[in-house]
């Protein structure tokens, strides 16, 4: 045991999990590599791309840039935990019905920031949508698709 190793308890998805970290892991490393939840991706590592988006108390956090040691005590919602009966989540059916995804590498991320942008209510319109999902790059450019997939589940036409 190093000197710098935390006990963490962490709830994933519903379930509790206990873990002993070096109090530098972030939350996306806690995820991948002590939780083997890979549906987080791990893109730039400096919170600029949004492809490690989960949800922290149902907001959407980039996990690379919070600490596991932070998040004890509090509930993470990953990619995997969104359809935990198997049937694919409203969001995520809509981003298949619209091919909102190419590479696939950003679209958990994506999705998850979708989610929460729907949760805040923010989709009055396709200005607002793109500027809440800012965060979230795309380099296959596939936000036409992820505009229209947002749009559908919040239920409005767009502008």
């Amino acid at each position: 045991m190093r000197s710098s190793d935390v006990d963490v308890e962490l709830t994933v998805n519903g379930h509790k999990r206990e873990l002993r970290l070096d109090s530098s892991v972030t939350l996306l490393d806690a995820l991948r590599e002590h939780l083997d939840m890979t549906g987080t991706k791990k893109g730039c590592d400096q919170g600029a791309c949004g492809a490690c988006t989960v949800l922290l108390d149902g907001r959407r956090v980039v996990s690379c840039l919070v600490l596991a040691a932070q998040c004890g005590g509090r509930e993470v919602t990953t990619i995997e935990g969104l359809a935990p009966d198997g049937a694919l989540h409203p969001v995520q059916q809509a981003f298949v019905r619209h091919d909102g995804l190419q590479c696939g590498f950003c679209t958990a991320g994506q999705i998850m920031s979708a989610v929460a942008l729907l949760d805040e209510g923010r989709t009055g319109s396709d200005e607002e949508i793109r500027e809440f999902m800012s965060g979230n790059l795309c380099r296959c450019g596939a936000y036409p698709n992820i505009l229209a997939a947002i749009r559908e589940v919040a239920g409005t036409g767009g502008e």
